[in-house]
């Protein structure tokens, strides 16, 4: 029942959808684990790699093998120059504007307000930016609606949205600086808030970001491609003291620290879906002993020995809690979309504003007007391919 609404809308599809991907990288799975075993034995562990070795080996390799750290990207990424790179990667894309409206009434001091205005200079929606922490308020980053796009009559009522982070302050030395995944998650956030300030819907529930959990996460991650693109970066990211741009050599390094470990990373993420999908494709009524039935749905991917009492199944929060029920496939398969979305753009230029167009008319703009499958047919012009995503993480 979840899954008909969902883009993946059978039992049968998310199944050969996980089995692909396994199929496609238990092989990197169990190079990764390898490496760092014998990275492990040679820097003195003995015995067995258990679950709580692998953060602590798994970091020093890292160290070991690339040599980079966030401490040498920030001074690149500095939060006004990265927010104003920003507006213009979506103006470069879109042809929108953003106008600073400092007369706007806002909820706190700091929170800084955009009107946000369409290539033909029509009003699209209100940008609110809060970025960085103080008491009382919630950590992390997300974005949201006050008010979602939605016809009134007939009167379009625009968004009001809002980006909300809580990234390191300025200080007396230095501007405020932002780590690789701060760049990365403001992308993200700045992803979401696209989608609601293009949306063209007549109802609030089906505009935006509503969409099938599977699909809501297209335009986020999609966004996030561009942190790892010398072309963009070139365009802005210099070194705050010196004014210099990032060598080459460090934005090489960045792209292939992204790829450690993914093969694991793979594996451990395509466990919790087929765990999730063993518990909720159950058909008929029986009493099952939970070890053993979880120990059978994870016996492909489980890499590490066995530690008997454990279960995760009694605190699998998600998928029995969290909204996450036969979805758990829904991080991998949005990062099977945006992979495949960017590669458009790669073929095309990642800058080009015909694809951009299309990106934008089929699928930032409709919501939840129609089905997720059929938007993104008519963006892409065929089914989504796992081969650019294999090739991004680097399993194959």
């Amino acid at each position: 029942m979840v899954l008909g609404d969902r883009m993946a809308d059978t039992p049968e599809k998310v199944m050969r959808f996980l089995e692909n991907l396994f199929e496609a990288s238990n092989i990197a799975a169990a190079r990764d684990f390898e490496n760092l075993k014998s990275f492990a034995m040679t820097n003195g562990h003995t015995g067995d790699i258990q679950r709580w070795d692998w953060a602590w080996y798994s970091e020093k390799l890292k160290k070991e093998l690339f040599d980079i750290d966030d401490e040498i990207l920030k001074p690149y990424f500095s939060l006004d120059k990265a927010e104003k790179a920003i507006f213009s990667l979506a103006g470069s894309l879109y042809g929108i504007k953003f106008i600073p409206n400092d007369s706007i009434p806002v909820y706190h001091k700091e929170v800084r307000t955009f009107e946000v205005y369409d290539k033909d200079d029509t009003f699209l929606a209100l940008l609110y930016l809060d970025y960085h922490p103080r008491a009382g308020k919630n950590g992390g980053a997300w974005m949201t609606s006050y008010r979602e796009q939605h016809k009134d009559l007939n009167s379009d009522q625009r968004p009001l949205i809002s980006i909300v982070a809580n990234f390191t302050r300025a200080s007396e030395t230095r501007p405020s600086l932002l780590s690789l995944n701060e760049l990365t998650t403001f992308l993200h956030e700045f992803g979401h808030s696209l989608h609601g300030m293009f949306s063209k819907c007549s109802y609030e529930s089906l505009s935006g970001t509503n969409v099938a959990r599977d699909f809501v996460e297209l335009p986020s991650q999609f966004m996030e491609n561009f942190a790892y693109e010398k072309e963009w970066l070139d365009t802005w990211a210099v070194h705050y003291i010196t004014g210099e741009k990032i060598p080459e050599e460090i934005i090489h390094k960045v792209k292939q620290a992204s790829t450690f470990n993914e093969g694991y990373a793979f594996n451990r993420q395509l466990g919790f879906g087929f765990l999730d999908m063993a518990w909720h494709s159950i058909t008929e009524k029986n009493t099952y002993d939970v070890y053993t039935f979880e120990k059978e749905a994870l016996k492909r991917t489980d890499l590490f020995p066995e530690i008997p009492g454990t279960n995760m199944s009694v605190s699998f929060g998600h998928i029995f809690g969290g909204g996450y029920a036969a979805g758990y496939y829904g991080y991998k398969w949005a990062e099977l979309l945006d992979a495949d979305a960017f590669s458009y753009f790669e073929e095309t230029g990642i800058f080009n504003r015909e694809t951009a167009e299309s990106f934008r008319k089929n699928i930032l703009e409709k919501g939840g007007s129609e089905k997720p499958h059929d938007l993104y047919l008519k963006f892409r012009g065929k089914e989504p391919s796992i081969e650019p995503l294999l090739k991004r993480s680097g399993v194959k």
